[in-house]
């Protein structure tokens, strides 16, 4: 590891120390789950996580959350959260912002409940290279974003966490639901059920980072680049688009350039 990945670690590491007690919004993610193992390594009891269940996250994400901060051996708390909000559902351009704000509003109680000190959230230094409406949010309610100030990147991120053990060093990319349907276009809990089914699918088949972007009944599928040629296979095709089809879909397509992230905010630009 070179010594200018390590100067960030020990700066993160400094300031998680100046902070004293804090509270992880936790995903299960890459960058959130390094955040909570150092947090527990620096501070112990005085670090806990909480994640924000929602209709808009996956059952399997939930799971990792769970099984990877009892590995770190975090205090988890489940923040349950029934209903999609109105504004959110309508899904403007600026969904994400209603959403942050709702949720971290909420952590933020907890924090404040708990007499912890600040609320961290997993933003590194490559996120201000896309859309990210909810960031405004998070500033506006004070939530530190510690892997960010140290300036560690995604790839730092990963190196690290495969150097502390963390399982979740190689984990695909990931991001609610939500994030596949078009702006404009109603969320609802159906289409994030055969959103999440359709992808849960495709991970058996052992596509790792998928996408099912929603157009309403058409469902467009983002691969990695590298996957496209296996899964031109027609009886694969034949498969997928039978399955997707069973789940609700109208329409199966491919995005023929492979997976980007945050493809749908291309008509923002």
């Amino acid at each position: 590891m070179d010594t200018h990945t390590l100067f960030k670690y020990q700066s993160l590491i400094d300031h998680l120390g100046q902070l004293e007690s804090v509270v992880v919004a936790f995903s299960g993610g890459v960058d959130s789950s390094f955040l909570a193992k150092v947090c527990r390594e620096v501070l112990s009891d005085r670090a806990i996580a909480v994640t924000v269940v929602s209709p808009m996250i996956p059952a399997w994400d939930l799971d990792d959350a769970k099984a990877i901060a009892s590995q770190i051996g975090i205090e988890h708390i489940l923040l349950e959260k029934a209903t999609i909000d109105t504004v959110v559902r309508q899904n403007p351009e600026n969904r994400c912002y209603h959403c942050k704000k709702t949720a971290f509003r909420a952590i933020v109680e907890i924090a404040k409940e708990r007499g912890f000190n600040a609320v961290l959230d997993g933003s590194n230094a490559d996120d201000t290279k896309d859309y990210r409406p909810g960031t405004k949010a998070i500033e506006e309610l004070n939530v530190i974003s510690p892997l960010k100030t140290a300036g560690l990147n995604k790839k730092e991120i990963r190196l690290l966490s495969k150097q502390l053990g963390l399982s979740t060093w190689d984990k695909p990319a990931y991001a609610c639901l939500a994030t596949r349907i078009s702006y404009g276009e109603e969320i609802t809990a159906g289409k994030l059920n055969r959103i999440e089914k359709a992808e849960k699918y495709l991970h058996s088949l052992g596509y790792a980072q998928v996408r099912v972007r929603s157009h309403d009944l058409i469902a467009r599928i983002e691969l990695e680049p590298e996957e496209r040629a296996r899964f031109c296979d027609p009886a694969i095709l034949d498969r997928v688009s039978r399955q997707l089809k069973e789940y609700g879909f109208l329409y199966v397509c491919m995005e023929l350039e492979g997976y980007s992230m945050g493809s749908l905010n291309r008509n923002l630009q």
